[in-house]
C-alpha cells in the first residue's frame, strides 16, 4: 500500500474543520429542551436535523433521501452507475442532556470527505473512485426514546425485529404509533435494508468516548473492535420492616445487599483487563425513610473487548451475588435485556485508516495507536452486512454523553485528512 496518495491543502482542511465545528453548534440548537441538547427518534427535532443534513448533502453534490426507518442518506454516484457504494457516517440523535459531538461530528466529517474527493462533471459532481460514496445520518443509535439502541442502523442491516413495534416511550406512545406520526409506514420498514452485494464497506469517524488518546497526547487512532455488551436488570428481595424496631441481626435489607453487589461489580471488573461494569440505576422499595428496604432493583452494564471474557466476568459476578445474598438472607434474580457480540473491524479497513492517519504525521513518527471502542456504535449493526472500520478522534479528558464533551478544530482537520486519505487508499486496493 502506498505511503501517500495525495495531499490536501492545509487551508482547505482548516476551513472544512471550522465548518464542521460551526455545524455542530447549529445542530446543538435543534433540541427539545431549552438549555440542553435532546434529540430523540421520530421527534420534531429528528425531522429538523434530517432536513438540515439533506441540505448539506445536496450542497456537496449528493442526491438525498430519507429511508423507511427515518435515516437520512446522501449519495454521490460513481462514473459507473452500477458501482457498489462505500458507506460513511454516524448518527444525529442524542442522549438526554448530551454533548454536541457524539455521532454528529462523524456525519459532518463524512460530508467534508465527499467535498474533498468529488469531481465536477456536466454541471454536477461525481465520485472519481471505483465506488459511489454514501453518507448515512443514522436516526437512533442511542435508544433514548424507546430503550432499544441501534434502531436506525438495524433497519439498514435488515435486522429489524417486529417485536419492537410494541416498545413504548415514557409517554406511552408505541414505536408503531411514532412511526405513523412521523409520516413513516411501519409496513415498509424493510425497504431500508441494504444488500451486502451493493456495498464496499462502512467507515465511521467518531470521538473517543474515553481518555486514552488524551493520555497518550495523540490526535487520532485506529479502532480495532467495538466492545461486546450485556445489560441486566437485577432484583434483590429481602423483608421490609420498621426501621426503628428491627435490630440488625434480624434485618434482611435489600438495599444493603444491592449496594454490596455494586461494590462487587467494581472490584471484579477492576481486576480484569478491558472489562467495564457499571451499575447506573439503583432503586429501593417501598422507599420510605423509616422502613428497612424489602426490595431493591439495579442495572448492570457489562462491556468487554471479547465476548468470552465478558461472559466469564458475568459468571464471577453471579457467584459473588450468590454469596452476598446468601450471607444476608436475601434472594436475587437477573433479567438480561441486551446482548451484543463484539464487532471486529475488518483488517483491510484498519489498514487503510492506519495509512490515513500516517498521512497526518511527520516522517519517522511512531505508528498510530490502535484501541478498541468500549462504547457501542452503529457499526455493530452494519457489521452484519458489510465490513466495518472506525477512526477515533481525541476527546479531551474523555468525557462523553455530557455537555462538556469536546473535540478541537485542529484534531477535526487532521481527522478529515486521515478519513479522506483512508478512502483513497481503499480505492487503490485491488477490487
Amino acid at each position: 500500500m502506498p505511503a501517500r496518495l495525495t495531499s490536501f491543502p492545509p487551508d482547505r482542511l482548516a476551513t472544512a474543520a471550522r465548518r464542521v465545528m460551526a455545524r455542530c453548534d447549529e445542530l446543538a440548537r435543534v433540541t427539545a429542551t431549552t438549555g440542553k441538547i435532546e434529540r430523540v427518534y421520530l421527534s420534531p427535532e429528528h425531522a429538523r436535523v434530517n432536513r438540515l443534513a439533506a441540505e448539506w448533502m445536496r450542497e456537496v453534490g449528493m442526491t438525498t433521501r430519507q429511508d423507511a426507518a427515518g435515516n437520512q442518506l446522501g449519495r454521490l454516484e460513481a462514473a459507473d452507475a452500477a458501482a457498489r457504494a462505500l458507506l460513511l457516517g454516524s448518527h444525529l440523535d442524542t442522549v438526554l442532556d448530551a454533548g454536541r459531538f457524539d455521532g454528529i461530528v462523524g456525519v459532518l466529517m463524512a460530508l467534508e470527505v465527499v467535498r474533498l474527493l468529488r469531481e465536477p462533471v456536466d454541471g454536477g459532481f461525481v465520485s472519481p473512485l471505483p465506488f459511489a460514496l454514501e453518507v448515512l445520518a443514522f436516526s437512533d443509535e442511542e435508544g433514548t426514546r424507546f430503550g432499544k439502541a441501534l434502531l436506525g442502523s438495524s433497519a439498514v442491516a435488515g435486522s429489524w425485529n417486529d417485536e419492537w413495534w410494541s416498545l413504548e416511550d415514557a409517554d406511552g406512545t408505541s414505536l408503531r404509533q411514532a412511526f405513523l406520526e412521523f409520516g413513516l409506514d411501519p409496513a415498509r420498514v424493510g425497504e431500508a435494508a441494504r444488500r451486502p452485494d451493493e456495498l464496499v464497506g462502512y467507515l465511521e469517524a467518531h470521538i473517543e468516548q474515553g481518555p486514552e488518546l488524551h493520555r497518550r497526547g495523540e490526535s487520532l487512532a485506529v479502532v480495532s473492535s467495538i466492545a461486546s455488551a450485556r445489560r441486566f436488570q437485577l432484583q434483590v428481595e429481602g423483608e421490609a420492616r420498621h426501621a426503628g424496631g428491627t435490630p440488625y441481626d434480624m434485618r434482611r435489607d435489600a438495599l444493603l445487599g444491592a449496594s454490596e453487589a455494586a461494590l462487587a461489580v467494581e472490584r471484579i471488573c477492576r481486576s480484569e483487563h478491558h472489562i467495564i461494569g457499571t451499575v447506573g440505576q439503583l432503586e429501593a422499595f417501598p422507599g420510605a425513610v423509616n422502613i428497612v428496604p424489602g426490595e431493591a432493583r439495579f442495572s448492570l452494564d457489562l462491556r468487554g473487548e471479547f465476548d468470552g471474557e465478558r461472559d466469564r466476568v458475568w459468571d464471577a459476578i453471579a457467584r459473588d451475588l450468590d454469596e452476598i445474598m446468601g450471607r444476608r438472607g436475601l434472594r436475587w434474580r437477573a433479567r438480561e435485556v441486551h446482548n451484543a457480540a463484539a464487532v471486529m473491524c475488518a483488517p483491510l479497513l484498519q489498514d487503510v485508516i492506519r495509512e490515513g492517519i500516517v498521512s497526518t504525521l511527520p516522517r519517522g513518527a511512531d505508528a498510530p495507536p490502535v484501541i478498541f471502542s468500549r462504547a457501542g456504535h452503529d457499526g455493530m449493526a452494519i457489521g452484519s452486512i458489510t465490513d466495518v472500520g472506525m477512526l477515533f478522534l481525541r476527546n479531551p479528558d474523555g468525557i462523553s454523553h455530557h455537555p462538556d464533551e469536546a473535540v478541537s478544530a485542529p484534531d477535526v482537520a487532521l481527522g478529515i485528512q486521515a478519513f479522506a486519505e483512508s478512502v483513497l487508499h481503499l480505492a487503490a486496493e485491488p477490487a
